[in-house]
């Protein structure tokens, strides 16, 4: 009942600060659209972009292909969660997908489930971030952003990995 008011009354406060602020709340709103698709014009490329390197890759089998060499000689892990951590640095929504087919597969409480959740959970999607908002800002120089950041990745894989093993085998 007063989770349905939450939101009406948010904007019922904006309007009455811009009352009393004397802001033309309406022209301050159209401002915000406008620069909003502004900021889509120069986001879409990069984002076109990557998700086209994304199901290529996907499309291709070549991410289920890998994954299977890993699932057969790296820790018996299931193929699924080695296609998770190859897709993670690329797109948290191809991950997340493969997470969500995890869940409905094999179990939430299952040890592949467990996994999948602390992988998500402690890794970031660095090459969409690069590819986006640097090429968006036009950062050229991502070398050592780039290797931090798939460091940082492989780290976070590798305890996600060892604390599932650790206090969940």
């Amino acid at each position: 009942m007063v989770t349905n008011l939450i939101l009406p009354l948010f904007i019922f406060l904006i309007l009455t600060v811009s009352l009393i602020k004397k802001v033309d709340s309406y022209n301050a709103f159209l401002k915000g659209v406008k620069e909003g698709f502004l900021l889509f014009n120069d986001v879409f490329g990069s984002m076109l972009s990557m998700m086209f390197a994304i199901n290529l890759l996907r499309i291709s089998g070549l991410l289920d292909f890998i994954a299977h060499i890993f699932a057969s000689s790296i820790l018996k892990i299931e193929p699924s969660l080695w296609a998770m951590m190859l897709f993670r640095p690329f797109s948290g929504t191809a991950s997340l997908a493969i997470m969500i087919d995890i869940f409905k597969y094999l179990g939430v409480d299952s040890f592949s489930g467990i996994m999948a959740s602390i992988i998500q959970g402690s890794t970031d999607t660095t090459l969409y971030v690069i590819t986006l908002y640097f090429g968006c800002v036009g950062v050229k120089k991502i070398k050592n952003s780039m290797v931090i950041g798939l460091i940082s990745d492989i780290v976070g894989i590798s305890m996600a990995i060892l604390l599932t093993f650790l206090f969940f085998s």
